[in-house]
């Protein structure tokens, strides 16, 4: 079980590392540095990047001087409107992605040698957190770029609990000496 379990965080840690790099690459840097996001050489946008933003929006971020102004959009259906399907794309992908990495860090959690307040709290706060961080993606999407910074709350309390909950189990199953067979405590 212990190997199961280090074998199990060891691989979602990889991975939400893989997730910080992507967060790096695809949001901070094109926020902070790039004037239009993430293109080619050849002018096509990079899979993944969201439809650009109407020129009066704004980046977003608090440093740019452009004006927070509300997006004016052709009348188009909700279905047909790209940063509506790409948000629905991205959004639900991460919501099943993030929940399962969740759910199996709670059954890691389950085992911790904490009480059980603890253990609940380390269990909900994360599903929290994607939820703050998909209401992010929608909330910038539609309503403000400055909704980005819900990003941080929302990826830094799952990215916290997980921190906290990976070295809990691993110092709990591999640096406590094991009980010795025969002796009584």
């Amino acid at each position: 079980m212990k190997v199961l379990m280090t074998c199990l965080l060891s691989t979602l840690s990889l991975g939400l590392l893989g997730a910080l790099g992507q967060v790096i690459v695809h949001d901070i840097i094109p926020t902070f540095y790039a004037e239009e996001g993430m293109s080619h050489s050849d002018g096509t946008k990079e899979e993944g990047t969201p439809p650009a933003p109407a020129a009066d929006e704004g980046r977003g971020d608090l440093f740019s001087d452009a004006p927070v102004t509300e997006a004016t959009s052709e009348a188009k259906s909700l279905l047909e409107n790209d940063r509506f399907v790409w948000t629905l794309r991205w959004t639900h992908i991460h919501l099943f992605g993030m929940s399962t990495i969740f759910i199996l860090l709670g059954a890691v959690t389950v085992f911790l040698d904490m009480g059980s307040r603890a253990k609940g709290w380390l269990i909900a706060l994360p599903f929290v957190g994607v939820v703050v961080d998909i209401a992010a993606m929608w909330l910038k999407a539609f309503v403000s770029p400055v909704f980005f910074w819900l990003h941080i709350p929302g990826g830094g309390l799952f990215a916290g609990i997980f921190v906290v909950v990976f070295f809990r189990a691993m110092g709990e199953m591999w640096a406590r000496p094991l009980p010795r067979e025969g002796m009584r405590s």
